[in-house]
């Protein structure tokens, strides 16, 4: 009987032992799945940071426009006036000009006046002496 004894000894041990085993790989935790979490953790953060270069270009766009709009407001005020000096030189120009033609048409007008009279004297004289011969 005692070899009965040593084999059922042995069987509980080595039921024990894999009871054992089977207890520890129980115990053992499942590694978590890491890489969808940071694939997404990566693609969550280069959105934010794609977000945030897009942003700060807006941002830089938006500056260099408004400096643009005001350069742009700047020149055309020195267009503008640079355009307003020229249309007063031209004003002062016609100006001159239609004072000259005035000049030139009272000229014009007081020599005609000036010839005229000068024919009418020449054709009284000369009905005069055309008179005096005739009577």
């Amino acid at each position: 009987m005692p070899s009965i004894k040593k084999s059922a000894v042995k069987k509980k041990t080595a039921t024990k032992k894999t009871a054992s085993k089977k207890a520890v790989a129980g115990k053992k935790a499942v590694p978590k799945k890491t890489r969808p979490i940071t694939k997404g953790k990566a693609a969550a953060n280069s959105k934010k940071a794609l977000y945030k270069k897009i942003k700060e270009d807006l941002k830089a766009t938006r500056s260099t426009l408004k400096n643009a709009k005001a350069a742009a407001k700047e020149e055309l005020k020195l267009v503008n006036q640079v355009a307003k000096d020229q249309i007063n030189l031209l004003n002062e120009k016609l100006k001159a000009a239609l004072k000259r033609e005035q000049a030139l048409l009272k000229m014009g007008e007081k020599k005609a006046k000036m010839m005229l009279a000068a024919g009418q004297k020449w054709e009284k004289k000369q009905i005069a002496r055309i008179k005096n011969l005739a009577g």
